[in-house]
């Protein structure tokens, strides 16, 4: 048992990290393999779309074969598909390869929630799927710091080798799982019917406002400020410790704030934390040719604050928002909006980001170039940035919008059921 958190974390850091770390490295995998825009985008949006595709598909497998059985799957894909990343020889094996690495995160995936809901029981699940939340928001934090430094030391190779190591010293770990003790009356993996529960959806939401405000910058500003200000990945993946930072300081200082004060409540920690990742969002347009980089400090913690103030605080909430017997259940379908959505946003960025690069150079060839993140383009990019940015915070207020006014029809059912169970009222 005790050999089962280490290995699930450990092989699920991956997943994120392949997310958000990926993106710092087309600029130099576009001087060494090609700066085609189609193939150069599949190399993040192919992991992202098999990843979202194939972690329902997972899901009907994984019931066949058995959880653990997807999950050790899905770590030796995913880290042979790494291995092939690492090597590969031109941008189209390289697309491929994370296609691949992709299908085998979302085994991964979908192995872990039910490996720690069918091992862990009670107030252990809520911690381990807390913990399981934290993991992925460290990934996505992370990633592009490692991956820079990683690029500035070994090159862009060195991003997919890193996370086969990580995946092998995981698959050694998979050989002291024990076997799931499974039963034929035990709880669907993914019940969308729980999110007929308006708080447990406005929960659900949450992660998805991250996705659209934190997560595509995370995985894009480091190429913004290579064509912006003409930083290295190494640099870039440094100056990204502005908006990681703070993801890594606002759980544990959310924690103890609601402990220590009446007024820190989880509602209002989200309502503080939709709010950053407005004004953040709004603050990084900022981010022009000729603008000094300290200027964007402030909007990138901004952003940084907006999705690590309800890291850990969201899981907690949501499964307390459902019945003890679905919280298992209520995990797994929070982790599909957390990273289903993550890998769509991720995707739509970056589609949105080259069309309206190609909008502002006619030659197909500087289009390309500059959509990749490489330097010489600063003005069209930043036009370019500065219109998805617009569009990426006005979705941050509209699912805002969505999560404030399901919070409080949740909060009038509550009332109402409380006033009818007081009169008596068998309605």
């Amino acid at each position: 048992m005790r050999a089962v958190l280490p290995v699930v974390l450990a092989a699920q850091f991956v997943v994120p990290m392949s997310i958000s770390g990926t993106a710092i490295a087309l600029p130099v995998i576009a001087a060494d393999l090609g700066s085609d825009p189609n193939p150069l985008q599949w190399v993040v949006n192919g992991f992202n779309v098999a990843f979202a595709l194939f972690t329902v598909a997972w899901g009907a497998v994984s019931d066949r074969i058995g959880h653990r059985t997807s999950f050790r799957i899905g770590v030796v894909l995913t880290a042979a598909a790494s291995l092939v990343s690492a090597s590969a020889s031109s941008l189209l094996v390289l697309d491929a390869a994370r296609v691949f690495a992709g299908v085998g995160a979302a085994a991964v995936l979908v192995g872990s929630t039910s490996i720690l809901s069918l091992h862990f029981e009670g107030a252990e699940r809520t911690t381990a799927f807390a913990l399981f939340g934290t993991v992925n928001g460290l990934g996505l934090a992370l990633g592009p710091t490692i991956s820079g430094l990683l690029i500035a030391v070994v090159e862009w190779r060195g991003v997919f080798a890193a996370q086969a190591l990580v995946l092998a010293l995981a698959a050694v770990g998979m050989l002291a799982l024990p076997a799931l003790r499974t039963h034929t009356t035990a709880s669907k993996l993914l019940d969308f019917g729980l999110l007929r529960n308006r708080r447990f959806l406005a929960l659900c939401l949450v992660p998805v406002a991250g996705a659209i405000g934190f997560v595509t910058l995370l995985t894009y500003l480091p190429a913004a400020l290579s064509a912006v200000a003409s930083l290295t990945p190494g640099r870039a993946g440094l100056f990204m410790l502005a908006m990681t930072v703070p993801v890594l300081i606002a759980p544990l200082t959310v924690s103890r704030a609601i402990a220590a004060f009446d007024a820190v409540t989880p509602d209002r920690v989200v309502l503080a934390s939709l709010g950053c990742l407005v004004l953040g969002n709004l603050g990084m347009l900022t981010l022009q040719p000729g603008v000094p980089l300290p200027v964007v400090l402030v909007p990138m913690v901004l952003v940084g604050l907006g999705f690590g103030l309800p890291i850990g605080l969201v899981d907690g909430e949501a499964l307390a928002a459902v019945p003890p017997h679905s919280s298992g259940t209520a995990a797994g379908v929070l982790n599909m909006f957390r990273i289903g959505s993550e890998a769509v946003m991720v995707a739509g960025y970056a589609w949105l980001l080259t069309l309206f690069v190609r909008g502002e150079l006619p030659d197909r060839a500087d289009a390309d170039a500059a959509a990749a993140g490489q330097p010489g383009f600063a003005d069209a990019y930043a036009h370019a940035f500065t219109e998805v940015i617009a569009l990426v915070a006005a979705a941050v207020a509209v699912t805002a919008a969505a999560i404030i006014a399901l919070s409080r029809r949740s909060g009038s059912d509550v009332s109402s059921a409380n006033a009818l169970s007081a009169t008596g009222d068998p309605r």
